[in-house]
């Protein structure tokens, strides 16, 4: 499998560069990243034989079949878009993503081929904690997340924490309403997210990625937590869709159905 990594020079990009090129299943062949030039990296083909470019244009004479994209928002759409035109897969690992850019990309790659991949998480354990947590909602009234991220994550709340209590208030309407009357400092209850569900963002220097859901009835609790404690944490669940993208036509959010959850 030729894959495109773009954001290679961040954090991630460059994690899934690494993981593409270890893996004997794909072959990296293209890095591309704005901050290239400011890296000290320079731009064309390097001696492995993988095109590094600033810009989308790299891809052209790379000719990957697979574009993996971890850098912001507008740059994850406008980056999709290109990938449709030009019968490239694309798996967005991009936070930021609302409902009109996922509009807009199911209007540009319609039923597939090219395919893509919206995954709020890439980590195995953290789809599985929202499937659990999924699954656990009917029998309890009231829940909570607390998300939990280094202090370099730009958006607040995490695209996972959405993604989550946006599954937790399609598994059961019956949430009960916040009983707050009195807020001694403004924003001390989170955000509420689909449901009513509250969120609460952590952003805190020596963490990667955490969350907590949190449901109580009467008597009892539950509490379903996950833990990145490094970025390769992410790359099996990165590989998978890089491998599996063929097989799932047009638009797919989240990991569940790669995994065969859904």
């Amino acid at each position: 499998m030729r894959v495109a990594v773009f954001g290679a020079v961040g954090r991630m990009g460059g994690e899934v560069c690494r993981a593409v090129a270890a893996d004997p299943d794909c072959e990296l062949v293209a890095a591309v990243d704005p901050r290239l030039p400011d890296a000290g990296l320079p731009t064309g083909v390097d001696a492995s034989g993988v095109a590094l470019g600033a810009s989308v244009d790299a891809l052209a004479s790379a000719r990957p079949e697979v574009a993996v994209d971890f850098t912001v928002a507008e740059s994850a759409l406008a980056n999709a878009r290109w990938c449709a035109a030009h019968g490239v897969h694309s798996v967005i690992g991009t936070s930021g993503l609302g409902d009109t850019a996922l509009d807009e990309l199911r209007s540009a790659f319609g039923d597939g081929p090219p395919n893509c991949l919206v995954a709020p998480n890439f980590a195995i354990g953290a789809v599985l904690m929202i499937r659990l947590a999924e699954l656990a909602a009917p029998f309890f009234e009231t829940a909570e997340v607390i998300e939990l991220h280094h202090d370099g994550k730009a958006d607040a709340p995490s695209g996972t924490a959405i993604h989550t209590v946006e599954r937790l208030a399609a598994a059961s309407p019956d949430w009960a309403p916040d009983p707050t009357r009195i807020e001694s400092l403004p924003g001390a209850r989170g955000a509420a997210g689909a449901g009513g569900i509250r969120i609460h963002s952590v952003r805190l220097r020596g963490i990667v990625a955490h969350q907590e859901v949190l449901l109580g009835t009467t008597g009892q609790t539950l509490t379903i937590r996950h833990d990145s404690y490094d970025r390769t944490s992410f790359m099996p669940g990165v590989l998978l869709a890089v491998k599996r993208i063929a097989g799932h036509p047009g638009v797919t959010v989240g990991l569940d159905s790669y995994l065969g959850l859904g």
